[in-house]
């Protein structure tokens, strides 16, 4: 039977997916391109989380496409409106025709004789397997499963006769007016949460085990709305977007050379904000350093107002066990619920937990180096998005994308079917994210590692990333070859 075939299929119609789309669009417009998303609209993370207060948790100058200019006034803005932001951006470049809805991908067969991808894909709406194929597979799933969020065993909550929900699976019909609520995390989703909860619930409590750092941040940008009355849109926005970039970048480089300095600067930060007396050395001062995990965004301190308001409370204690009305801590105290929310983090899932086959052999993917943070050695034809862990994902997944469009060209121009990176010849290999949050250290070993040196580094600097991948080579560590058998002609493959 005949089977679709198509130059570049993407996986995930998320904003990596979305964006990728796009700059193939524009770069490369003679490409066929088709979009595999599981779920049944476009938005990916933003589209699936739906709990109360959902924003972004960096600016939106820099998470949005460095081609579509942001014009919300919000630098920090919520879910709905980026979600927006992101169909629109779909529907502006024609790429919300190229997406098939309710295809989950299961597996991806690697062929060096035909050098092409045969793609398999599950169709929710139908039940059946759905087979395509393609020259370049480029994976846009994010790094965790949408399926699951991560909960640990709470001991006796059988018991609790409240609800128990989990953020990435927001129930429609939770309505928190009046209700006594605690918040299991402290992370960006529980910073995040706070707040909204707390503007109709009776009383929320944030449950922390340990803190995390918090930083308040404007929600609007007094910049970017004195430029925007001045400079053409597209100008505006570029120049806000790098000085949001340059700033950040001198956080992480600060935070890294100097961290007790820097701790000091952010608990003073805190302190600034929580009435006089209030023990900023329990609640916000975390054990390890800045940016060993992610850094939690707040606008315009509105955890911090939530708590100078009595709304809601920070408590950092662990659990002993659920009781039929609320959390009985290790310390003694009881904290009464009507309603439990755990935002304890993610499941990992690498590539969209796509089984990867080449010639037959099983892709590894904890064998496997990252190149350049966005391929893998001994992969043919692959490349997958995976953001900063320091600064907005969109800025990487536009230097990606761009380098995809740089690395089909070349590859045209040079009679190349093939593309595989060559692991590099070294045992010093690391995980491929470097944080120590919780939901990275479970699933760290099963992730790509990289190597210790560039094209094999990942040196989370936007800067640098943009010289190496805009302007580096594209033929640095990877080999190019042609397929190993004739091609058959014409746009279509034989199953």
């Amino acid at each position: 039977m005949a089977v679709d075939h198509v130059d570049v299929l993407i996986v995930g119609a998320g904003l990596s997916g979305v964006g990728a789309a796009c700059h193939l669009r524009r770069a490369l417009p003679e490409k066929t391109v088709a979009i595999l998303e599981g779920r049944d609209a476009i938005g990916g993370t933003w589209d699936l989380f739906r709990y109360p207060g959902v924003r972004s948790d960096s600016d939106m100058f820099t998470l949005g496409y460095s081609f579509r200019p942001w014009t919300d006034p919000r630098a920090i803005a919520d879910g709905d409106s980026i979600r927006r932001y992101v169909r629109e951006t779909a529907r502006e470049y024609g790429v919300d025709a190229l997406i098939r809805f309710r295809h989950r991908v299961v597996s991806a067969e690697w062929s060096s004789a035909d050098a092409r991808w045969t793609v398999r894909a599950h169709r929710a709406d139908t039940a059946e397997t759905v087979v395509l194929t393609c020259r370049f597979l480029y994976a846009c799933a994010g790094y965790y499963r949408y399926d699951e969020g991560w909960t640990p065993h709470f001991p006796g909550a059988g018991e609790f006769t409240g609800r128990i929900v989990h953020p990435q699976h927001w129930p429609d019909d939770l309505d928190p007016t009046g209700q006594r609520v605690v918040v299991v995390g402290s992370g960006a989703t529980a910073v995040t949460l706070v707040p909204a909860l707390a503007d109709r619930a009776a009383h929320v409590t944030m449950l922390q085990r340990s803190p995390g750092y918090v930083v308040s941040l404007p929600s609007r940008d007094r910049l970017a709305d004195a430029l925007r009355r001045r400079l053409p849109a597209h100008l505006a926005y570029s120049l806000v977007r790098w000085k949001n970039v340059l700033a950040s970048t001198a956080m992480f480089q600060f935070s890294r050379r100097a961290p007790r300095l820097a701790r000091s600067v952010l608990r003073r930060g805190v302190r600034r904000q929580l009435p006089a007396g209030y023990d900023v050395d329990r609640h916000f001062s975390p054990r390890y350093d800045p940016w060993d995990q992610r850094l939690c965004v707040v606008p315009d301190g509105d955890l911090f107002a939530a708590v100078r308001s009595g709304r809601a409370e920070v408590v950092t204690d662990t659990v002993e066990t659920f009781t039929a009305t609320g959390i009985r801590l290790a310390s003694g105290r009881d904290l009464p619920a009507d309603v439990i929310v755990t935002a304890t983090g993610l499941n990992l899932l690498a590539v969209g937990g796509i089984e990867l086959t080449v010639d037959g052999d099983r892709v590894d993917l904890a064998r496997t180096v990252a190149y350049k943070g966005m391929m893998l050695s001994g992969v043919p034809n692959f490349a997958m998005t995976l953001g900063y862990t320091n600064a907005s994902w969109t800025l990487k997944a536009d230097l990606v994308a761009g380098y995809v469009c740089r690395l089909l060209r070349h590859m045209d121009r040079r009679g190349h079917q093939v593309c595989t990176p060559l692991a590099p010849d070294t045992d010093r290999l690391e995980p491929i994210i470097d944080l120590r949050s919780g939901y990275v250290l479970r699933s760290v070993d099963a992730l790509p590692k990289q190597g210790p040196a560039a094209p094999w580094r990942l040196h989370q600097n936007y800067p640098r990333d943009v010289v190496t991948m805009r302007h580096g080579p594209v033929d640095d560590g990877v080999r190019f070859s042609r397929a190993t058998a004739p091609v058959a002609a014409g746009g279509a493959s034989r199953a």
